[in-house]
């Protein structure tokens, strides 16, 4: 199984950026779909984006027209950039891979932090 570690997360005012980085420990190469999800406090984990292996993209409809997924397979890497950041926003987020196009990888990283907040 593939591990990853996310990175890129902070504090950032509403209306900002932020770019999230996944570092992957193997290839990621054959992994068909990589995504990138959220959890914030008292709610369940969420999925906000994925991308896969032939660069077709999802969404969520909260992440629409303010988010982009992308991955970097010579890196072993996967980017979210967060544009027009909102508090709701607000949440700790993971990625993680489906490698076949049925199920996620069971283990999680540790997440990365986002808050935004004025």
């Amino acid at each position: 199984q593939v591990h990853f570690v996310e990175s890129g997360g902070g504090l950032v005012q509403p209306g900002g950026s932020l770019r999230l980085s996944c570092a992957a420990s193997g290839s990621i190469f054959s992994i068909y779909a990589m995504g990138w999800y959220r959890q914030a406090p008292g709610k369940q984990r969420e999925l906000v984006a994925t991308v896969t292996s032939g660069g077709g993209t999802y969404y969520a409809d909260s992440a629409k027209g303010r988010f982009t997924i992308s991955r970097d397979n010579a890196k072993n890497t996967v980017y979210l950039q967060m544009n027009s950041l909102k508090p709701e926003d607000t949440a700790v987020y993971y990625c993680n891979g489906d490698p076949k196009g049925g199920s996620w990888f069971s283990s999680w990283g540790q997440g990365t932090q986002v808050t935004v907040s004025s």
